[in-house]
């Protein structure tokens, strides 16, 4: 029961991405480049950033970024600071800005701790099914590249990123999963368990 569940999760997530990723239209890299300097302080201005807290945004898929930028902007995704930086951005902008960091190169945060990745690594490849947990690459891909729109690239991520973020998914402080998905796989990891998956994630390439 529970592989036919988690089975027909991941048909829904794979048919949400595709229409998700249909809907938004694509942006113009070179007009994004333009809006891109009132991201750097925290983004890095190439979409690398240097503060562990603050996501890379290099060679994440222009789909995804939009996507987020407009739920920070409607209040979907809460976040006090993102919500005052998209304010002012029309959609076209937000496409614009996707596209101009999805053609930046990433540069790897890296794991830093191999003994923890190598915890991460069973769970994010392989999940636990006698607890229902499916396994992190089937939406997110062995590599870490992710789906467009709806799943994002988190392989190089910086750990403390990724920790928060699960962390937020299972307190329910993030609730823009479609269909509550990471909400659900998040309510049944432990602190060690999102610690080494983050530390495993930080080292995809």
């Amino acid at each position: 029961m529970i592989r036919i569940r988690t089975t027909l999760l991941l048909a829904t997530a794979m048919l949400l991405a595709a229409a998700g990723q249909s809907a938004l239209a694509k942006g113009d890299a070179a007009k994004g480049q333009a809006v891109a300097g009132a991201c750097a302080a925290c983004h890095g201005p190439d979409g690398n950033s240097m503060i562990p807290a603050n996501p890379s945004l290099a060679q994440q898929h222009g789909d995804y970024v939009a996507k987020q930028l407009a739920e920070f902007k409607s209040g979907t995704r809460a976040n006090a600071i993102m919500a005052g930086m998209a304010a002012g951005l029309t959609p076209e902008a937000m496409s614009d800005l996707g596209a101009y960091f999805e053609k930046q190169k990433l540069r790897h945060a890296g794991a830093r701790d191999r003994d923890l990745a190598a915890k991460g690594r069973k769970l994010y490849r392989g999940g636990d099914s006698a607890r229902g947990i499916p396994a992190c690459s089937a939406c997110h891909s062995p590599t870490g590249a992710g789906m467009p729109a709806q799943y994002p690239r988190i392989g190089g991520q910086h750990s403390e990123y990724t920790l928060a973020q699960l962390k937020a998914f299972r307190a329910g402080e993030r609730a823009n999963d479609a269909n509550a998905m990471m909400r659900s796989v998040a309510a049944k990891l432990t602190d060690a368990e999102i610690a080494a998956l983050s530390e495993y994630i930080a080292g995809l390439k």
